[in-house]
Order: structure tokens, then sequence, then C-alpha cells
């Protein structure tokens, strides 16, 4: 083989990932698809971190079901371990002032972030899970050496920090906040797919390492790492698929860097596609009109733009204010004043003040009224597998499944999924 041949086609020396749709993942696992084992094993950490005084069941409740669910498939459903994830997230947050560092970030600084990570395409995929591209290549070593010097200026927010988390990294979580705060509880809003009682906490992401020299890798390397195990620790459960494209004939080498700073269940959501498998692959899991056109659909998106006005949007979102889009900035949803409709409120600083906006509202259809406290238990998603290994309902296969979904080493990763090791960082943005 050639080295043109192989650098055309680096699945020759990279074994593809492309993923047929699966009956294991979501909504196995998630609120209101969960077996009885599950259910129960959510009633015992309710009541563990009650006790450790971490969570206050309300009404309201301090945290909701589908946060702490992400902890609990995180952890495997092993209740203790999910409590010792929670609490260290919990300390985090409350040490280096996460919700206000998110509500008071200058918009020029969360700007500056957004246009360096994974940006929100505007779209859904066929689930209903908001669909994010990035495009690595520009992040360069110029450009993250900026980032991080401009980070260490803690004037972009009014939070006070701890010391410990590196200063430039803070910017990062702002947007992993505007995923959860934002991008995830309208897409749970949005009554257009399937699951409509089940809320939405992931997001499907396209990465694009087309263009990245094996230098640009290992200079991203510290950087990537260290952002990649604080988001693992701090935000498990909120990465779903993720799809790399244009995998150099060199990528095997950095693979074996990147592997280890996740668990298997994260690896195995990880899907290597060659250039014939891109659009095949990806339209299984996204209607073509929400794929970007450089990948094969008809999505009129480069990286960096806003996100893009969905037609599903149309009757539904009611715009205010002059707006007729999202534009980059931090915003949450609060319900309006009758309970009717959800609203979502642009924050952040300009020059040190504090802004908030009306943008939009839409209609509120997540919990709905008729919902039962407790959702009716499902069966168990095959594979069952014994108590304190992998059951939920993330992108996790089969051991026999593991070479068709990921180009990790199989032996090494069925070995940890049937030992039920939690050794490894536990699963996060990620």
């Amino acid at each position: 083989m050639t080295t043109d041949s192989a650098a055309a086609d680096p699945a020759t020396r990279v074994k593809s990932a492309a993923s047929t749709v699966s009956d294991v993942g979501y909504p196995h696992g998630h609120l209101g698809h969960l077996s009885e084992h599950e259910e129960a094993q959510l009633a015992a950490f309710k009541t563990l971190v009650e006790e450790k005084g971490l969570y206050k069941p309300g009404p309201p409740a301090s945290h909701d079901d589908p946060t702490l669910l992400r902890y609990l498939r995180a952890r495997r459903w092993v209740p203790e371990d999910a409590l010792t994830q929670f609490k260290d997230t919990e300390d985090w947050r409350a040490a280096n002032d996460i919700d206000v560092l998110y509500e008071t970030i200058d918009l020029d600084a969360f700007e500056q972030s957004r246009r360096l990570y994974p940006q929100w395409l505007g779209r859904r995929d066929k689930r209903g899970i908001p669909v994010y591209l990035f495009e690595v290549k520009t992040l360069d070593n110029k450009a993250i050496s900026n980032y991080e010097k401009l980070g260490k200026d803690s004037s972009f927010s009014k939070a006070k920090f701890d010391g410990k988390t590196p200063a430039g990294m803070l910017r990062l979580f702002a947007l992993y906040e505007n995923l959860t705060r934002f991008t995830q509880p309208l897409s749970t809003q949005l009554q257009d797919r399937e699951h409509r009682d089940t809320p939405i906490t992931l997001s499907t992401n396209i990465v694009d390492i087309s263009g990245v020299s094996l230098k640009q890798f290992w200079n991203l390397k510290s950087h990537m790492q260290a952002a990649s195990q604080l988001a693992t620790a701090h935000y498990p459960e909120t990465l779903d698929r993720i799809f790399i494209i244009g995998a150099p004939v060199f990528f095997s080498t950095v693979w074996g860097w990147i592997k280890r700073w996740f668990d298997p269940i994260t690896v195995s959501k990880i899907f290597i596609l060659s250039p014939h498998e891109v659009l095949l692959t990806l339209e299984q899991f996204i209607e073509r009109r929400n794929i970007p056109k450089q990948y094969g659909g008809e999505l009129e998106f480069k990286f960096g733009d806003q996100p893009t006005v969905d037609p599903a949007w149309e009757g539904v979102v009611r715009w205010e204010n002059g707006h007729s889009s999202f534009k980059s900035r931090p915003a949450i949803w609060r319900e309006n004043e009758d309970g009717t409709r959800v609203e979502c409120v642009g924050i952040g600083s300009v020059n040190g003040v504090e802004q908030k906006e009306l943008i939009c509202s839409v209609p509120k259809a997540w919990p709905s009224k008729t919902s039962a406290p407790a959702a009716e238990p499902t069966p168990a998603a095959t594979p069952v597998t014994k108590e304190g290994s992998v059951t939920e309902g993330t992108q996790t296969a089969p051991a026999s499944e593991m070479q068709r979904l990921s180009i990790s080493d199989t032996k090494e990763i069925a070995e940890k999924h049937t030992e039920g090791s939690t050794a490894s960082p536990p699963t996060g943005a990620a």
C-alpha cells in the first residue's frame, strides 16, 4: 500500500467504526425508560445524596432526576460510586463559582471560547439530540496560548476561583453550562421527536480532524487531556455518539494517547469514519438536511457560524425583542408566569454590566402535567449484565460488538466491561 493511498483512506490503517442503529443506547437508562433495577438504584442514590446534604427533594428538587441519572449511568448504576463523583462535582462547582461564572461571563470572552470549541449547528439528530461540530485544526498552538493567557485574567466574570482548576480552562466550562442549561433544555421542550416524555441530556458530535498535523496533535495533547478529564469528571454523560472525520494516516498513534483519557463507555461511543463512510453513516442518525454540506448533507453551516434556524421551529418558537435566531451568548430557560411556556433569557456581561434579555419562548412540554412522578419501569436493555457492570443506555456495546463499534483495543474494553471496573475516569462530557 502506498503512502498516498493510506492518506486517502485512513481506515486502511485505523480500523473503521461505522455504526449501525442499535437498540442499546438512548432512551434506555434515561427517564421514562428505566428498568426496575435502575429505578431502585435511582431511589437509593437520592437517599444517599440527601443524607449527605447534597440534595433536597423539594418541591422543587435541588437537582432534577435527569441530572442525577447522568451520574448513575456514568458510574454503572452503583449509587456509592455516583455519590463520590456527584460530591466532587458539587464541591468543584462551589469552589469555582460555576453558576456565577456562567451568569456573568463577558460576552466577548464567551464568543472567543465558542469559536475554538464544539459549536451547535442549531439542528438535532433523528432522536432530537442536538448536533455539534468541532474542527480541531482551528485549535492550534497559537490559539491555545492566547486563549489560556486571556483566561488567566479573572475579570472576564465575577466568579471567584479556587486556583486549583487552570484559569484558562474555566471559560471552557461556560460552554458546558450552555449545553446543559440552554441547548439540552430547548431540545427537551421541542416535541418533534419519538420519546417526547424523555428529557434530552446528551449531544451528538461531529469532530473533523482533517488538516491537523502530528505536531499540532502533540502540541494540543496537554491542553486536550486536561480539558477532557475535567469535563469527564464534572459533566458526565453529556455526550452520546462522537463521529471522527478526516483521520490522517498517523491517527492510530494519536488514538493511543486519546483512549487513555476516557473510560470504556466513552470509548465505545467514538466512531472513526473513512471518507466513503461519512455520509452513509451520518445519515443513519441525522437527517440529510441537518448535515453540513461539507460532509455530503444539505445544511449551510461552516465552523464559526452562529446556530442556524431550524424550519421545525416554525410556529413553536416565539421570538421576542426583535430576535429571529439564537446568537452566541449564555442563556437560561425559565417558566413564564402562568407556567404554560418556558422563556429563553440571554445573560452574561458587557463591560462588567450584567445583561438579562428575553430572547424567545416555547410551549412548556416537559415535565407535562400528566406525567407521573416516576416512570413505569421498562425491561433492561440487552445485554443484561450483573450489578456494577455496564447496563445503562449510553452507546455502549456488548463485548462481541466492540470491534465493529470502536477502534480501541477490543480485548482491553471487553475485560473492563465484564469486570465492572471503575478505575478509569468517569464517563463524562462524554
